[in-house]
């Protein structure tokens, strides 16, 4: 079981900061609403330099209850006109997916009279300049191929929309694919340069992989029985026997797993750092990094998740249940071959009173309660007094019957 620490939001956020300082970059990281619903979670948030990333005029309205101010909102997804007008009414920053939104958010300022808003053109169907590289096309943001009637669009609405960057959002994890989507990103934003926009910043999205397991041997322990579930060689894993992909042919096992790896050797702020160091064809094969740098764009990312501990319960000798635990910020567990970082910390806590100094730990090991025996309430009886006043009386039990 993976848990989320509410005040563990801010080392999280500090984890992809990192990253930035180490490719010596600017600009702001966004937290996925949709990731972390809680509101302790984004109240733990709002006390960070971070901002949250909305899709929704919920998430919106919750986010700002929150205590975020507008300039730390970024709206994005598919907008209603619903979400759309409190967006620009409240003065987000908005990431649009298509000129009909582009559009639509003109009108709404030359009608409401508002403030020109801050917007992110979200764009996708990027190609590569080298090697060619197969991408699953994306469900959101405008083709490449349109930037160029886009941007006719977006100096005609001038007085409406401010360009303030270019953004993307791919439905896959690869590192290539996304480093062909930042390298196409940086080509738009040349292209608006020479159209007089000035545009600053470019949003990569999220999709930077989650580990919701403390080490790789426990994913491969459950695929490994989920295929053996598949071909018959055990009980069913899934409800409803679902196999996932895989199927069985007369014995052997065929198909894909069609599962979110629940543990990823490269995942967060290290998925972060892998993709900014990958070269860029089409500028002689620089790093990305250095290629925001030089041009002094700032970088938006937005992360989802990550959870703090990974717990195991198990019973042990002495018949009291054990909590087994990993922080999967820090790295391997000397005691239970947990995985997690480089200051390894790992507990186990047996019985009544086990109690972890770690102000993180919610999770204390006790042995099962026992629902404790009720005390017979007395039943009271109205009797008459020798001075001829009332009083109340217990009543006495009825005697047992002789058998």
């Amino acid at each position: 079981m993976g848990v989320v620490l509410p005040d563990q939001i801010g080392e999280n956020v500090e984890l992809f900061r990192s990253v930035y300082r180490k490719h010596h970059l600017s600009g702001q990281i966004f937290l996925a609403h949709k990731a972390n619903r809680s509101s302790a979670l984004l109240r733990g948030l709002v006390t960070t330099e971070a901002g949250v990333d909305v899709a929704s005029l919920g998430e919106l309205q919750h986010a700002l209850g929150c205590g975020f101010g507008p300039e730390r909102v970024m709206a994005t997804g598919p907008k209603s006109p619903e979400f759309l007008w409190p967006a620009a009414r409240t003065g987000a920053t908005i990431g649009l997916d298509s000129p009909a939104e582009l559009d639509q958010l003109a009108a709404l300022v030359r009608i409401q009279g508002l403030p020109r808003v801050r917007v992110l053109l979200r764009l996708s169907g990027f190609e590569p300049s080298g090697v060619k590289v197969l991408t699953r096309r994306s469900r959101f943001g405008i083709p490449i191929g349109e930037l160029d009637a886009v941007l006719k669009t977006v100096g005609r609405y001038d007085h409406a929309v401010e360009l303030t960057g270019v953004a993307y959002h791919l439905d896959t994890t690869s590192p290539a694919e996304k480093a062909v989507a930042l390298e196409g990103c940086l080509m738009a934003l040349e292209e608006c340069r020479g159209r007089g926009l000035a545009p600053r910043a470019v949003d990569i999205g999220g999709g930077f992989g989650v580990n919701y397991l403390a080490d790789h041997a426990q994913w491969e322990r459950y695929t490994t029985e989920l295929a053996n579930a598949v071909l018959g060689r055990c009980p069913p894993l899934t409800w409803g026997g679902h196999h996932y992909g895989l199927r069985d042919e007369d014995g052997t096992l065929r198909g894909a797993l069609g599962l979110y790896p629940a543990y990823r050797p490269v995942a967060g702020e290290r998925y972060l750092d892998d993709l900014l160091s990958r070269p860029a064809t089409a500028f002689g094969g620089r790093e990305l990094a250095t290629l925001l740098l030089e041009h002094l764009y700032d970088l938006y990312a937005e992360p989802g998740r990550r959870p703090g501990l990974a717990v195991r319960a198990q019973p042990c000798s002495r018949g009291r249940p054990v909590a087994r635990h990993a922080d999967l910020t820090r790295s391997r567990c000397p005691e239970n071959g947990m995985d997690a970082g480089p200051d390894a910390e790992c507990e186990e806590k047996i019985g009544k009173g086990g109690r972890k100094k770690d102000p993180r730990d919610y999770l204390h090991a006790y042995p099962p309660r026992r629902p404790r025996p009720r005390a017979r309430q007395p039943v009271w009886t109205r009797c008459r007094t020798a001075s001829g006043s009332h009083r109340l009386r217990p009543r006495r039990p009825p005697a047992p019957r002789a058998q």
